[in-house]
């Protein structure tokens, strides 16, 4: 075949393509705050919902981040968020994950503290995205009641994008999310002896 008809042909193709996608499109006209769980054994469940963070404030949104387990780390996405204090409110209410504070009970309270802190937010229609790093982990643990988020969640302004991270997302939460979204591990360095590295981790 000559390369002008491959063209022709591509181009041909592209055109049905862009067709059937734009009908599509046209037909989605609903707009909403969305529920987003990002869980999984792989990695970049936090990496990913920050990522959204900063597509929310490049976009101008007021955002709210709720660190329940990361607190206690010195982390690069939050020396970035710090930059931009009229747009982001930063709660790093975690103590560390559970097998480090070793103390059910202060773990309960860390917990409790988050989403308190993460109820604040919510009420407030002023922010337009909250994220809820690493709940998934308090909620598996039984810190807080999954039934409890869940309702607290449904209760937010309807234009309120809420993201919550961490493995072992509850089936209720899934259930009522609207995007979810598993990472898969298939490689990781740490199974070969490399630790955890900033810039890369946290």
């Amino acid at each position: 075949m000559l390369p002008e008809d491959q063209d022709r042909r591509h181009a041909e193709k592209m055109a049905k393509k862009k067709a059937v996608r734009d009908k599509i499109v046209a037909g989605k006209t609903i707009e909403k705050g969305l529920l987003i769980v990002h869980t999984g054994k792989g990695k970049g469940k936090s990496t990913a919902a920050f990522g959204m963070v900063l597509r929310a404030i490049g976009h101008g949104f007021k955002v709210g981040v709720v660190q329940y387990v990361k607190g206690a780390w010195d982390t690069g996405e939050r020396t970035v968020l710090e930059r931009f204090p009229d747009q982001v409110t930063i709660k790093a209410l975690g103590e560390g994950f559970t097998w480090e504070t070793q103390d059910r009970a202060r773990d309960i309270a860390a917990a409790r503290a988050a989403w308190d802190a993460t109820l604040e937010m919510l009420a407030d229609p002023s922010y337009r995205m909250v994220l809820m790093d690493e709940i998934n982990i308090v909620l598996r643990y039984g810190y807080l009641p999954v039934e409890e988020v869940v309702e607290g969640l449904s209760r937010r302004h309807p234009d309120t994008h809420v993201i919550a991270t961490g493995r072992n997302a509850p089936d209720a939460l899934i259930e009522a999310a609207d995007l979810v979204t598993e990472m898969t591990m298939i490689k990781h360095p740490f199974r070969d002896g490399v630790k955890a590295q900033a810039g890369v981790e946290f």
